[in-house]
């Protein structure tokens, strides 16, 4: 019998051991850029949130409480312009990340599909597409696609890895490409909070759509917003009959989002003070790290929006990797997210302010 995982590309981060152990034997510490892992506190409202309802014995409710399905629609009424969504079009999932990896299972695909993702993407979306069967494309342009008729696109702005945002004249042009066609689009919009250069839009805006949600799935997370990577706490929206058909069978599957993160994710989703100050900390970071690549022969790409610094020097992405490690600062090659990826490196910004400064000094040395 063939396992599930014989079909799967290697887990990108384990091929970092070696260049790992280099960073972490710099005499001033490892300073860690290649996972977007957050390392601020959480909100201590939301910490209390998490422990109010602590005393729960029955099972969850899979489709989430209401108020956490109104509080993520009101979020993004008020930080992203998003209108017209129904309540019952919100799917609370364990993270973001467990529904990339299910989505084209769970809305049916399998062999003979074709799930379209970018030519540089977050790693999950091409194994998503093979743990249902299903054939990846990498393409950034509808004329990639040529006469084909993929089930599924992913769009994923502001880009994990190249922080590049897709205005909303290209994501008009996608849906309504989609629609003509019949083809599901889901949009990847983890970080859409955190543009810099440029004002991220969803998929679900009006300008967008034009009042029609027909075909159309967000995905959302509170891991970098809210730093709740350890509660796995992630939703999506859309289309209500979409979210409908997920919503069924994830009752079946037992995906549920524990009762105290429901909560947790409720406090988060409404305070956009907290969210704000979050951000604030991610730009100085940012403008630390920028200044000190750029002044060590570092060009950055796009960058716009989003987590991370897409940085070259022009040389495979390996050797900066390995050039970076032994100054102690570990950042992840650009092949992790395709091809192209192969004279960039992905530099994160979670990091304390403290190793971000010293990340800095030693790239001046």
């Amino acid at each position: 019998m063939r396992s599930a995982g014989s079909s799967l590309p290697d887990f990108p981060w384990d091929s970092l051991a070696e260049v790992k152990a280099v960073a972490h034997a710099h005499p001033g510490g490892v300073v860690d850029l290649s996972v977007g892992t957050p390392v601020d506190p959480v909100p201590a409202a939301i910490r209390d949130a998490l422990a109010s309802v602590s005393d729960i014995p029955g099972y969850p409710q899979t489709h989430g409480t209401p108020e956490l399905r109104e509080a993520a629609v009101g979020a993004l009424r008020r930080r992203h312009g998003v209108e017209g969504l129904e309540r019952d079009a919100v799917l609370p999932t364990i993270g973001s990340k467990e529904l990339v990896a299910w989505l084209p299972r769970l809305l049916g695909l399998g062999p003979g599909d074709t799930v379209v993702i970018p030519e540089l993407a977050y790693p999950t979306y091409e194994v998503g597409a093979l743990l249902a069967g299903a054939q990846v494309l990498r393409a950034d342009s509808l004329l990639a696609l040529g006469p084909q008729r993929p089930a599924l696109i992913w769009l994923n702005s502001p880009s994990n890895p190249t922080g590049r945002v897709l205005g909303v004249e290209h994501l008009r042009k996608v849906v309504e490409w989609a629609r003509e066609r019949d083809v599901v689009v889901v949009s990847d919009e983890c970080y859409l909070a955190l543009g810099w250069e440029a004002e991220p839009v969803s998929v679900l805006h009006p300008s967008v759509h034009g009042g029609d949600l027909t075909g159309l799935l967000a995905v959302h997370s509170l891991s970098k917003s809210a730093n709740l990577a350890s509660y796995r706490a992630g939703f999506v929206t859309g289309d209500p009959a979409l979210v409908a058909e997920l919503l069924a069978v994830r009752k079946h599957a037992g995906m549920i989002v524990p009762r105290p993160v429901q909560e947790a994710m409720t406090v988060a989703l409404a305070d956009d003070e907290a969210l704000a100050a979050q951000r604030e900390r991610y730009a100085r970071r940012r403008a630390v790290l920028q200044k000190a690549l750029q002044g060590n022969g570092f060009h950055i790409d796009h960058s716009e929006a989003g987590l991370y610094l897409w940085v070259t020097r022009d040389e495979d992405a390996w050797v900066t990797v390995r050039r970076l490690a032994e100054r102690g600062i570990l950042v992840a090659p650009g092949t992790f997210y395709g091809p192209r990826g192969n004279r960039h490196v992905r530099v994160a910004l979670t990091a304390t302010d403290e190793r971000v400064e010293a990340a800095a000094e030693r790239l001046a040395e």
